[in-house]
């Protein structure tokens, strides 16, 4: 028999033990991220390639004063027409992360290219001077320092490890050209690059881990986890400026005679039913619908390429939901609830706070019609 103290302990190492598997989850592929942390990361990759793409292009003509020193001639014209390709591509990646915002896809390829230029460029160099393996020792360092840049960016982990490896492949490559790849120096210039990458995996997931908590308290709602007001109007606008002219619909939820209940059950109760009305919009919206806690017991949702018809059937069967659900107070009493919506459809251009005060409009008419009712334009 279990006895008081081992159960807590046995809670908290299972509590633990979840954690670390969500923690595991979020930072391993972005596939749980969700639309507006995928955004902010963006956002995040973004100006760090502005920022370390800059930093190449002031060092380029330091190194072009190394190939110079290091190459032999035969191969130092190929060099410095890498370079110019190289100067192309980093001024093209540049270009590219800029106008990236609200564009995640585009600002991972950016990432990943403003890592693979110079690799490339390392691929190259192993090519032309394959036959004066000393020419090398001025470029032997590339790999080391791209698998290093890796905890520069909010990579997830398997972005991370599918670059790094690449980068060790290489590493293997100028070893064989070296003539050294299985020897001791060669497995130990192999090991040292896998160390590194360790080291940077696991620097991605406590910054990734660190970025998805603080971006989720600054963004979230501490009762209901949703979006709260401010997170919900950016990503709003983020949306608009990618998918303009996407058809969208606004839901703007109010629950009915809310001060009623915090009256007669308390406001601990009252935040139980919030939980529970967050919940079941949880459960009603598709993955890539966005929730918000408005302010107070008011909810917003918006349904991404809804048109009218669909966006009043999902407004619907909230308010059913909402209807059928009842909570157990603290002294075991069972208390139902209900909910007005209204809908407004997004013309083409429309911006957030336009529509919403169109929906807006259609709650208050809700509320004036019967409360617990629908009523959308």
């Amino acid at each position: 028999m279990k006895t008081p103290e081992l159960q807590s302990v046995l809670t908290g190492l299972i509590s633990m033990i979840q954690m670390s598997l969500s923690s595991l989850r979020d930072t391993f592929t972005s596939h749980s991220h969700s639309r507006d942390f995928a955004y902010a990361r963006g956002d995040y990759l973004r100006n760090r390639v502005v920022i370390v793409g800059t930093v190449f292009l002031a060092l380029l003509p330091f190194w072009a004063l190394v190939d110079w020193l290091m190459l032999p001639a035969a191969s130092l014209s190929t060099a410095l027409v890498a370079r110019g390709v190289m100067l192309v591509a980093l001024l093209l990646i540049i270009l590219l992360a800029y106008y990236s915002k609200a564009r995640l896809q585009q600002a991972r390829l950016s990432a990943g290219l403003i890592l693979v230029t110079p690799a490339v460029f390392y691929a190259v160099v192993l090519f032309t001077v394959s036959n004066e393996t000393t020419s090398l020792i001025g470029y032997s360092f590339i790999p080391y320092m791209l698998v290093a840049m890796l905890a520069i960016f909010p990579f997830t982990l398997s972005e991370s490890a599918l670059l790094g490896g690449g980068l060790i492949l290489l590493e293997a490559y100028a070893l064989h050209i070296a003539g050294v790849l299985l020897t001791a120096e060669g497995l130990q210039a192999i090991w040292l690059l896998a160390a590194l990458l360790s080291i940077s995996i696991t620097a991605n997931y406590f910054q990734l881990g660190l970025m998805l908590r603080l971006y989720r308290e600054a963004t979230h709602d501490p009762l209901t986890s949703l979006l709260n007001r401010g997170a919900l109007a950016r990503t709003m606008e983020q949306l608009t400026t990618r998918e303009p002219d996407a058809p969208r619909a606004l839901l703007m939820m109010d629950l009915d005679h809310f001060k009623r209940i915090n009256d007669n059950h308390g406001h601990a109760f009252g935040d139980d039913v919030l939980r529970n009305f967050a919940g079941i919009l949880r459960r009603s919206l598709r993955p890539n619908d966005l929730a918000a806690r408005y302010g107070g017991e008011e909810f917003v949702a918006v349904l991404v390429n809804t048109d009218k018809a669909a966006a009043m059937a999902i407004a619907e069967s909230i308010r059913t939901q909402t209807e059928a659900s009842a909570i157990n107070n603290y002294d075991g009493e069972t208390v139902s609830y209900t909910v007005s919506i209204g809908v407004a459809s997004f013309q083409p251009g429309e911006g957030f706070e336009s529509a919403a005060m169109r929906a807006d409009n259609r709650l208050y008419e809700a509320k004036e019609i019967s409360r617990n009712c629908v009523v959308g334009v």
